[in-house]
């Protein structure tokens, strides 16, 4: 568990025991926590990078389950990967987009004015100032469209990249290419590269924060420019590029924008989520968590959400955290308990349709002719023949819950999402399609392209119901986000043809056997196919589309 403000669990004032009034019960030492964590800062972690952690004594902490919040800031992975990221300034515009969708928190940005940026790189020889200057842009956004309503009131926009957080996936370079803007490239590192970066970075924290003027809170990618949004701050263990990372870092982002830091927590399933989040002794989040079984994370919230409204914590966000294994398959009956008990818990669910933690076994989310492990793919079995399970169907027909499906692609509408399940006065599932690299097949860098073209292809429907827009499910169901609504399947403006969910597993390397040696798919994909054409169509009708 880690923890900025305790989680109170018993109320050790109601219980009660059958010894005698005489009996005396030890109490337990004190526990400062802020203590705990500067000491665990410079003992402990100084230990872990010097590869010296053997010389530690039994550590208090450790015994207590506690890891202390943002110790991921420290661990280093800047000579992991042989390429990093290099800014181009003349051809950013501020979308934000490397940094929301970096899954370590690897690429920030901010907004400096002028006079305060030039200050501070006086202080800096001339070359190296000049470099620095470089990594600035006078984008439309922040700089020119704020001159022209009032001179001397724009700002600066700078992109800067931590080593020590980059693990070259490149996600960042691929997703400004797909936006046609080409700000960032892959570059070799050389014996100069990473002090450079370091020094530059160091510089980009040593600057003031963003000012709220540049900080637009109906543009929602701006999220992340503000400081206390950053409640993910890298050093997680997870796979280069994950979809994962992306998605929980703008979960975060977006619930701490809204309510602070202090007012969240986490309650995470056994998954991949818990092993790269909670490898001792870093721990890459800033807010409250505990970790759970795999099957119980919905009945641990439950009983923390009780205690929470007994104290009167009525406004801190609860959130449980789980893959589709445990929120789908093993965990779906307390996932389906708490959503009936109305109690207000919000639940994210990372949906990569297996069970990525334990090698890529097909889960009850896996799709039709999906090669897994569990469902391989051979001459008489073409890969899993069960019809996906739809998540987001189902907890529909609970009472009062909200549901959404979402991708960390599609950044404006998971924000809008997240923020609505955070306001709604009861229980809300956020379904979000992830990436995994290794057991999807594909490379580090496109998790976001992989996202959008599962929802391009009807793989995977952005959708959103919400029981407060009125009494039936057409009023209360919205397929707005996803390309060409009214029709079976969206136009490929650059091939003229439909996009379906065979070209979408094209893409894929789980899907690779379906394919003979000429590209033409096999049977069992084709069923595929015509499955989730059917989940489409029955989305339009429940919306009222069809």
């Amino acid at each position: 568990m880690a923890t900025n403000s305790p989680i109170i669990l018993i109320d050790e004032e109601s219980t009660t025991t059958s010894a005698p009034e005489t009996a005396q019960v030890p109490e337990l030492p004190a526990f400062d926590l802020d203590s705990y964590i500067a000491d665990f800062n410079d003992r402990v972690i100084g230990a872990y990078n010097e590869a010296n952690d053997s010389i530690l004594p039994a550590d208090l902490g450790v015994a207590r389950s506690l890891v202390p919040p943002g110790t991921g800031a420290y661990r280093d992975f800047s000579y992991i990967a042989p390429e990093i990221p290099e800014f181009d300034h003349n051809n950013c515009v501020g979308c934000m987009s490397c940094v929301t969708e970096c899954p370590d928190t690897a690429i920030l940005g901010k907004v400096v004015e002028p006079q305060v940026l030039n200050t501070a790189l006086e202080a800096y020889p001339a070359d190296e100032a000049g470099w620095l200057g470089q990594q600035w842009a006078e984008t439309n956004k922040f700089y020119k469209v704020p001159e022209k309503k009032a001179p001397g009131s724009g700002g600066k926009f700078g992109i800067f990249i931590d080593p020590t957080k980059c693990k070259g996936c490149a996600e960042c370079v691929q997703v400004c290419a797909d936006l046609g803007y080409n700000a960032l490239k892959m570059i070799e590192k050389d014996e100069d590269t990473v002090p450079r970066y370091k020094n530059a970075f160091d510089f980009f924290r040593s600057l003031p924060p963003t000012p709220d003027r540049f900080i637009n809170e109906r543009v929602l990618v701006d999220i992340m420019l503000k400081d206390e949004s950053l409640a993910f701050v890298g050093g997680a263990g997870a796979c280069a590029g994950c979809g994962e990372a992306t998605a929980l870092r703008m979960w975060v982002a977006a619930t701490a924008f809204q309510v602070g830091t202090e007012n969240i927590a986490i309650v995470n399933a056994t998954g991949c989520s818990t092993v790269y989040g909670s490898t001792y002794p870093y721990n890459p989040w800033k807010v409250s968590w505990t970790n759970s079984l795999f099957e119980n994370a919905a009945t641990d919230a439950m009983g923390i959400r009780a205690r929470w409204d007994q104290l009167g914590w009525h406004d801190k966000r609860l959130w449980v955290i789980g893959g589709d294994g445990a929120m789908i398959d093993i965990g779906f009956g307390p996932l389906s308990r708490m959503l009936a008990s109305g109690m207000d818990i919000k639940v994210l669910v990372l949906d990569t349709q297996v069970y990525s933690n334990t090698g890529g076994q097909a889960s009850t989310a896996t799709f039709s002719s999906q090669g897994a492990k569990m469902s391989p793919f051979g001459t008489k079995i073409m890969g899993k023949q069960e019809r996906r399970k739809e998540l987001a169907q189902i907890a529909m027909m609970h009472p009062h819950v909200y549901v959404a499906q979402t991708t960390p692609a599609h950044m404006n509408h998971f924000y809008r999402v997240i923020m609505e399940a955070n306001e709604f006065p009861g229980p809300a599932v956020i379904s979000v399609y992830t990436t995994c690299q290794p057991e999807h097949g594909v490379a580090d860098y496109e998790s976001q392209q992989r996202a959008r073209a599962a929802v391009d292809s009807r793989a995977f429907p952005l959708m959103v119901y919400d029981p407060r827009k009125g009494d039936t499910i057409r009023e209360r169901l919205s397929l707005k986000g996803n390309p060409n609504v009214k029709a079976d399947w969206y136009i490929d403006p650059k091939t003229k043809k439909p996009f379906t969910f065979i070209d979408f597993a094209r893409g894929k390397g789980r899907f690779a056997k379906n394919f003979d040696k000429d590209g033409n798919p096999g049977p069992s994909l084709l069923a595929a196919e015509e499955d989730r054409l059917a989940n489409w169509r029955l989305l339009q009708d429940l919306a009222g589309i069809r």
